[in-house]
């Protein structure tokens, strides 16, 4: 029997991988859970085990490709014999366009968004594959199916990965708006209709003079890359707004050095602050379910899904650079211990790459201490797909006025600022502002 390798999913945001590595080529035998190859993501780098005992019959792709998530990759021959044998094609490469297009050959940007599905009406004449997150960025960005038709794609068989999307909108000329005829779906389709002018990105293009005395270069690798890739996409995606507040930790740290009287000796290491600050935002979000969901937008009107539990994702700057957001499955159904366990845990692994891929993906809201490097105030970019991001800053010594019967009084309380990045399509700034508030209420008024 013949068993199919799949690129695994890795997050409700993650469409594709690259392949790093083959540790198994065709021909060669593997067990069970053994590593076939390497793969990486904007999130993690990560192996990839063999579903059954057998011999490798096919690899599919080459080192360096990048994969779509729930493609076959490799093919396993069960019965344990090698049979025939085969290395994955020579990838044809399509060249991007660099000359200008002629101005008779652009399609005009329409005031009626197009109808965009997963595979294009059998009225173009194509089979070409389109990725849900590149046909959702078409959607938004008013790019009909013809339009995309034109795109050069750099992924396997000439493929639109979303890197070459996002560069087409880059380098696409404003041309006049004008209503053209919406692409026809399919009886089963489902048809997304707008009457406003779908929003453009204008991106500026620099041209970098490599001939300039003293330059070096950095490459980007390929979490980084994907990295930016993610954080373009969501500034794309949602319009942020921010909200700033500023918090009094002094019942906090009076708890935190109670228990840190013994708490390292059982633990073996140290209470901080963000156990707390993770314990009371958890508590938040049980209030204002609204901020713990994800929105709906491939269909008008838009559906805001709420979710039953709460994944609190950490963002955790990596020894090697980037960021990755490791998860916290089900927090609202932990003590504050058990929250200080997971922090410590996954921080740790994760600024060595050390973090399996159900860790890093299904977070339902992202808390980021930016603090942590001295940072007193900053705000963050959404974590896609979710609504909302609470950033924390560096907790430091201020005075403030204390009011009492007698008088007011200056007193010197560790201070922070939390900041929270909202998507104002969902969360307006009563709602932003109110939940905010709603976790300082918790931390100034903090007992064990």
């Amino acid at each position: 029997m013949v068993v199919d390798l799949v690129m695994p999913k890795m997050g409700e945001s993650i469409m594709e991988g690259t392949i790093l590595k083959w540790n198994k080529k065709p021909g060669d035998k593997v067990d069970r859970d053994e590593t076939v190859l390497e793969i990486s993501t904007d999130k993690v780098d990560t192996e990839v085990p063999s579903p059954e005992s057998g011999v490798i019959s096919e690899v599919l792709f080459n080192e360096g490709d990048v994969v779509q998530v729930g493609s076959v990759i490799a093919k396993i021959n069960t019965n344990g014999e090698a049979g025939s044998v085969s290395a994955p094609k020579e990838e044809v490469k399509i060249e991007p366009v660099t000359e200008s297009v002629k101005a008779d050959k652009i399609v005009p940007k329409q005031e009626v968004v197009e109808i965009i599905e997963e595979t294009i009406d059998s009225s173009t004449g194509s089979d070409r594959f389109y990725s849900p997150l590149v046909l959702n960025i078409a959607k938004q960005e008013g790019i009909s199916m013809l339009e995309l038709e034109k795109i050069p794609g750099t992924g396997s068989g000439g493929r639109v990965a979303k890197k070459d999307i996002l560069s087409y909108l880059t380098n696409r000329k404003s041309t006049p708006t004008e209503q053209t005829k919406t692409i026809a779906p399919a009886a089963s389709q489902k048809s997304v209709t707008q009457t406003s002018t779908p929003k453009q990105i204008n991106l500026p293009k620099y041209e970098v003079d490599y001939n300039e005395e003293g330059l070096s270069v950095l490459e980007f690798d390929n979490i980084r890359q994907k990295m930016a890739e993610h954080m373009v996409g969501s500034m794309a995606i949602s319009p942020h707004v921010n909200a700033i507040a500023e918090c009094d930790l002094t019942a906090v740290d009076k708890a935190r050095k109670e228990l840190n009287k013994d708490f390292a000796d059982k633990e073996g290491f140290k209470m901080t602050y963000m156990p707390f600050i993770a314990e009371c935002t958890i508590k938040a979000l049980k209030d204002f379910p609204l901020i713990n969901s994800i929105i709906d937008d491939s269909s008008v009107p838009y559906k805001a899904i709420m979710r039953n539990k709460i994944n609190l994702g950490m963002a955790v700057a990596m020894d090697n650079g980037g960021l990755i957001v490791p998860v916290i499955k089900n927090a609202d159904g932990k003590n504050l211990i058990g929250i200080s366990r997971d922090i410590n845990d996954l921080g740790k692994r994760a600024r060595v790459k050390k973090l399996s891929l159900d860790e890093i993906q299904g977070g339902t809201f992202t808390i980021s201490n930016y603090g942590v490097f001295g940072n007193i105030i900053g705000t963050m970019v959404i974590n896609q797909p979710q609504v909302a991001i609470l950033g924390i800053g560096a907790i430091k010594k201020r005075p403030a006025v204390l009011e009492t019967e007698q008088g007011d009084f200056i007193v010197i309380k560790p201070m922070v600022y939390l900041s929270l990045s909202f998507d104002h399509r969902l969360i307006d700034g009563a709602l932003g502002g109110q939940f905010l508030m709603r976790i300082v209420h918790y931390l100034e008024n903090y007992t064990l």
